[in-house]
């Protein structure tokens, strides 16, 4: 492309935020407008989770933002899998995690951003591409449900496959130091949750269920506070008294939802491209969703500025993208499966249960029985501990010279 180009940004999330950032790096004479519907600091969300191998990528695209977003994260290396009272398994030295606050980590994107130029509207919402007809390229940002994608859905395709289970998005004020998984069984069936820390105050819990379970519990006729009440009572062993806080809905109701995995046939049209959640979901239980939309924005960057036209950039970007995700939309769709599945590993002796609860992303171990599966990575574990071993002490260097001072997690 030319080495000025004017770009609308439609919608104020980690995608479109990351992707000014990177523009402007590249060339500051880049004109940037990021448009966001919702007031400053307005948005919902708790805390999200990324892995290390993310915190590379960050530090050679931006270190600035990266050194920020570490310091501002909590890390943990711990998890622990609870199941009722009867086992609690953990392991000490898994995969190096973080989390943050997702209004911290819009917060450092947008003023990093600005200190860049990039100029950012708020409670300004953008419905139709005529409205940024004076830009060479618009950025559709715009969430799962992006209003600019669906003006032209024939073109794009998108395509939505709907989770069984139920889930919500809650927080808490317990600090959780580990990742944390707690199952617990009711007459109606199982419900569970995942907890992580991302600040000083404020953990997330994401709880989920069958549909059967969820009716016969009765969460389809309660109103939110309700809602709270009983899954505060149901996960009180591992809440040691602190409560759930929801999302204080208008009209009081409890926001349960079933996940939808978003696919498009196309990423762009003319000079419209899809980035972030607008393009593509996948399935909260791989921790992966902020991941996939700050590598979109790298993506996007890295093809205008390697090819000279428009149209062969987004092509580029579209193909090359598309491909790099597919592994973890893969892993994301084994591992809900696993979670819909749950009663066919619920029972396993607790080593067992623990190390498939790892290793739930396998599109082989659908297929076999859970045991058979298990002694067989068993042969294999050697190997892989050196593996992780390796990993560890590659990864440990490289954050302990990049950042000393962060949190424990």
């Amino acid at each position: 492309m030319g080495a000025r180009v004017k770009v609308a940004c439609v919608g104020g999330g980690p995608a479109n935020l990351y992707f000014s950032i990177l523009m402007k790096r590249v060339d500051p004479s880049h004109d940037i407008t990021v448009y966001e519907r919702n007031p400053a600091g307005s948005t919902y969300g708790w805390g999200v989770t990324y892995w290390y191998e993310l915190l590379e990528d960050l530090h050679g695209a931006d270190p600035e933002s990266a050194r920020v977003i570490v310091d501002g994260s909590v890390r943990w290396e711990s998890w622990v899998v609870h199941v009722q009272d009867r086992m609690t398994v953990g392991l000490e030295h898994g995969d190096l995690g973080f989390g943050i606050g997702r209004r911290d980590l819009l917060g450092i994107l947008a003023e990093r951003a600005r200190s860049l130029g990039v100029r950012i509207e708020y409670e300004r919402e953008i419905v139709r591409e005529e409205e940024v007809a004076d830009a060479d390229l618009v950025v559709a940002g715009d969430g799962v449900n992006s209003v600019l994608r669906e003006r032209h859905a024939g073109h794009f395709g998108p395509q939505f496959a709907v989770g069984r289970n139920f889930y919500t998005w809650l927080g808490t004020t317990k600090i959780f130091d580990a990742f944390t998984f707690a199952f617990v069984e009711t007459q109606y069936g199982w419900i569970w949750c995942y907890g992580y820390g991302f600040g000083k105050e404020h953990s997330t819990c994401v709880i989920e269920c069958f549909p059967e379970t969820w009716r016969g519990l009765g969460f389809d006729q309660a109103n939110e506070a309700d809602s709270l009440g009983m899954l505060e009572k149901l996960f009180a062993d591992i809440l040691d008294g602190h409560p759930l806080i929801g999302r204080a809905q208008p009209d009081g109701t409890a926001h349960w939802l079933n996940f939808r995995t978003l696919t498009n046939r196309r990423w762009y049209r003319g000079n419209l491209v899809l980035l972030g959640d607008a393009a593509h979901t996948t399935h909260y239980s791989v921790g992966a969703g902020t991941a996939l939309a700050l590598g979109d924005a790298a993506f996007l960057v890295d093809a205008l500025h390697r090819e000279p036209r428009l149209e062969r950039a987004l092509a580029r970007y579209e193909r090359r993208r598309m491909a790099a995700i597919r592994s973890t939309q893969r892993a994301a769709h084994y591992s809900a499966q696993w979670y819909e599945n749950l009663p066919r590993y619920i029972n396993l002796p607790p080593q067992e249960l623990f190390t498939l609860l790892g290793q739930r992303h396998s599109r082989l171990l659908p297929h076999l029985p859970p045991r058979l599966f298990y002694r067989m990575g068993q042969v294999g574990a050697p190997f892989i501990a050196l593996g992780s071993m390796l990993r560890r002490a590659r990864r440990t260097r490289a954050a302990g010279s990049a950042d000393p001072g962060a949190p424990p997690g």
